[in-house]
């Protein structure tokens, strides 16, 4: 995510030179392989390869790659992503302590604008898939909480560790966060926005959330 600013050295502010966009990158990899299913397989592994399924058929359907067809192409793509991750959930962490002292309207407000920027930087990378494949190394579930364990085997051979961090919320699972090499998108997300918030002010992040939500052309949430 890239909002303009004077806090260009950022990661919440210069998404496209941070480390939170490398983590992005990685996690979209990771959605969009093509990996069969071994032993460690279980449920929630099969979850995420109905997700892939899904999306990779949507990708690679010649007539929704015409340009005619890119705003349906999208609205397919975020409705898989919305029944994997839990934009609330992931909004909610990310804004940290803030979150408690949001009035509901603007609990409304952030969820919107946060889960914009993050479906919209999930579905610009997933239409540049290029064949990554994956290696799952097993899932464990501990009451509510689970992890599926996996690794990106990138083409120059180059393996990268990503863990989904998954939770049982209204009787399904859906992803929360996401660690890749160790680092947390959520808490990456998480001490960028407090820092922006210490500096100038909760409304002052809301704005500029708004103003890149603007410039980004053809990004207008469709409606299902």
């Amino acid at each position: 995510m890239y909002i303009p600013g004077e806090f260009k050295e950022d990661p919440v502010i210069s998404f496209f030179a941070s480390r939170v966009f490398a983590l992005l990158v990685s996690l979209v990899a990771v959605l969009v392989v093509i990996a069969p299913r071994n032993a460690t397989a279980g449920p929630l592994t099969d979850q995420v390869h109905e997700s892939v399924d899904a999306v990779l058929k949507i990708v690679s359907d010649p007539e929704l790659k015409k340009e005619t067809r890119t705003v349906e192409r999208r609205r397919m793509i975020r409705q898989v992503a919305a029944e994997l991750f839990d934009f609330t959930e992931i909004s909610q962490r990310s804004l940290g302590p803030h979150w408690r002292a949001r009035t509901p309207a603007e609990r409304e407000e952030f969820i919107a604008l946060f889960g914009d920027l993050l479906e919209y930087a999930y579905v610009s990378k997933i239409e540049m898939y290029s064949g990554e494949t994956i290696r799952y190394l097993g899932e464990t579930i501990d009451g509510e909480q689970a992890v599926v364990k996996t690794r990106i085997v990138l083409k120059q051979g180059t393996e990268v560790p990503v863990d989904y961090r998954m939770m049982q919320k209204n009787g399904r699972w859906v992803v929360y966060d996401v660690t890749i090499e160790g680092v947390s998108l959520v808490a990456n997300y998480r001490s960028q926005f407090n820092t922006v918030i210490q500096r100038s002010g909760y409304r002052d992040l809301v704005a500029r959330l708004k103003v890149k939500q603007v410039e980004r052309p053809g990004t207008q949430r469709a409606t299902p």
